[in-house]
């Protein structure tokens, strides 16, 4: 299913079920909603399933212009309002995560309850070596932006700046277009630490204690900030924990969220 709201189309799977709380699927950067696919079946019996695919992200398109996670999260509140759903639980993953924070925090009355696994939101501490290569980066890059506007340096400016982009991004970064590449650092930059403490959602914490993207000091952090929060460590895991041990996670998810409706 299609959608367009604030001017991107986003695409969308929903599985009503009228007796059936409705869980709402949140991915990870680089990801798409087909990733829990083999949770949804699992729930689909029991409640009505709600899966999306960011902006910028399978099927959807790409926002008009740079988003942050507010963006994201009006899109998704959008979408809501126009299927008539008024309140979700929430299944989500690493960036999924920042979006079901900032969801959950600014509007309450949206949320009941939640699984975040290895979510995003929490700023990495920048050591002394990230800085100076990011301050080089800027400096270069800078230096290229001016050059460009010569008519006869444009193409061999973007070579250059493709080379740059190689040399000093990371994976993510370098693989994204220009308008995505400028989403990614907008939203990776969004430190959502303050909005935990206003999360009325009871809310489960599933991390990898081997976890690199985000490491497990953040779940529990969040465990700490977030009023009503408990966090489960997959032992030797790493950011996927969720699909490394997918019976587990299943197990877990469905106790948690459906409790006496699970059979």
């Amino acid at each position: 299913m299609e959608t367009t709201i604030h001017g991107c189309k986003l695409y969308y799977q929903w599985q009503p079920k009228n007796d059936g709380p409705v869980i709402l699927f949140l991915h990870g950067w680089g990801c798409d909603g087909s990733i829990f696919s083999f949770i949804q079946n699992s729930l689909a019996e029991k409640a009505s399933i709600l899966t999306v695919d960011f902006p910028g992200h399978g099927k959807s398109g790409e926002p008009p212009e740079p988003w942050g996670v507010p963006e994201y999260t009006a899109q998704l509140l959008g979408l809501l309002v126009e299927l008539k759903i008024d309140r979700v639980n929430v299944i989500a993953h690493s960036f999924g995560g920042r979006v079901a924070i900032c969801l959950s925090a600014n509007h309450p009355e949206r949320v009941d309850k939640m699984v975040i696994t290895g979510g995003a939101g929490i700023r990495k501490p920048i050591s002394e070596g990230q800085k100076k290569r990011q301050k080089q980066f800027k400096r270069m890059n800078g230096f290229l932006n001016k050059l460009k506007k010569i008519g006869f340096m444009k193409k061999p400016v973007e070579k250059w700046q493709t080379a740059l982009r190689n040399r000093y991004g990371s994976p993510d970064y370098i693989k994204l277009s220009e308008n995505m590449r400028a989403t990614f650092v907008k939203v990776i930059n969004e430190d959502l630490l303050p909005l935990l403490p206003k999360i009325q959602a009871s809310t489960l914490l599933i991390w990898g204690s081997a976890d690199t993207e985000t490491p497990l000091w953040m779940g529990q952090q969040m465990e700490k900030d977030i009023p009503d929060a408990g966090l489960v460590v997959f032992e030797g895991r790493s950011h996927f924990a969720f699909v490394e041990e997918w019976q587990r996670f299943v197990v877990i998810a469905k106790q948690f969220l459906l409790g006496g409706n699970e059979a």
